[in-house]
């Protein structure tokens, strides 16, 4: 199969994968359409929402319309760095007498891994889902394992309620591709949300794609090629962040530091994710502008000013887009 027939392949099993996710999930089209911008991309997510929104059922059922393992870990203050990447453990050989090692493969050897509220436990064990993200690998006593491929972790984040939390540190939140924001859903998605999960129903999920596919996607984005002017963009966009002499008034007022390089990189990939899923074979500004806060939100650091006029980093980063 070329790649002008993959593009239409890959759009066609998108849409079957958004149609499956809707048997469960209520709303929520924009989220669903970035974690699977992010996804083929080879990107991380981090999830932001209060309580009671879904994010952990809309993780499961994208594992599950994707043939993928999937596996949860639920962050607390006393979880250890081996609760997530496994431990040795002594094994006694019946036949010979003699004692060994066996290394036992933690919950991080998934192909999607939730990390439920990331943010309650302390640096020293999110660091160590941080290092899996970035290397695919894990290193125990010396021996380097190496996770399957594809490796996609969803972390999740409560907004309020921030007593006894360790809030992830600028330098890390940058392993993230994308930062999504879930809001309360309309009327009347909230009336269906309670129709369809107060009766005795257990939609009958179809796997559309597996890991074999997901991978030759990725692959595809990766050769999808770019006008010069959609990275000139990218990039524009990126260095308008960052607080300087030359800078706009509203990053020179709101802003204490702006985004670095990864970001123009993300913003590249994000473009050619959406625009392979939609079935086009370059990607445009649109597609770049319309994956920008979600790349930029958690990469842009806001000072005391921002705080106090409301100003978020999305409202920065659209006025950003405006300007351009």
């Amino acid at each position: 199969m070329n790649d002008v027939e993959l593009v239409h392949h890959v759009s066609s099993a998108i849409k079957n994968v958004k149609t499956e996710i809707q048997k469960v999930i209520v709303g929520q089209e924009d989220v669903v359409d970035q974690l699977l911008i992010s996804l083929f991309a080879r990107g991380h997510c981090l999830l932001v929402g209060v309580p009671g929104l879904a994010k952990t059922l809309l993780i499961r059922t994208l594992a599950q319309t994707m043939d993928l393992s999937f596996s949860r870990i639920q962050f607390t203050p006393d979880l250890m760095p081996g609760d997530i990447t496994g431990t040795e453990v002594i094994e006694d050989n019946i036949t010979t007498g003699h004692k060994s090692f066996r290394f036992v493969k933690g919950p991080v050897f998934a192909n999607i891994v939730l990390a439920d509220e990331i943010n309650r436990t302390p640096p020293k064990t999110q660091a160590a889902l941080l290092e899996a993200m970035q290397e695919h690998s894990v290193t125990a006593a010396g021996t380097t394992y190496h996770l399957e491929e594809p490796f996609f972790v969803l972390a999740t984040q409560n907004p309020i309620e921030q007593e006894g939390t360790y809030p992830l540190p600028e330098a890390q939140l940058d392993r993230f591709m994308f930062n999504l924001w879930l809001d309360y859903p309309s009327m009347e998605e909230e009336m269906e949300v309670v129709r369809s999960t107060t009766v005795e129903r257990t939609p009958t999920l179809q796997r559309v794609i597996g890991a074999a596919d997901i991978i030759a996607y990725q692959d595809l984005v990766r050769r999808v090629p770019v006008a010069d002017n959609v990275i000139q963009h990218a990039v524009t966009l990126v260095r308008n962040t960052r607080p300087g002499a030359s800078s706009a008034k509203i990053v020179r007022d709101f802003l204490s530091y702006g985004a670095g390089p990864r970001a123009s990189q993300y913003l590249v990939l994000g473009a050619k994710s959406r625009a392979a899923l939609a079935g086009r074979f370059t990607p445009s500004i649109e597609d770049v502008n319309a994956v920008a806060a979600s790349v930029l939100r958690h990469r842009i650091v806001t000072n005391f000013n921002a705080e106090a006029e409301g100003m978020t980093p999305s409202a920065i980063v659209a006025e950003l887009i405006k300007a351009l």
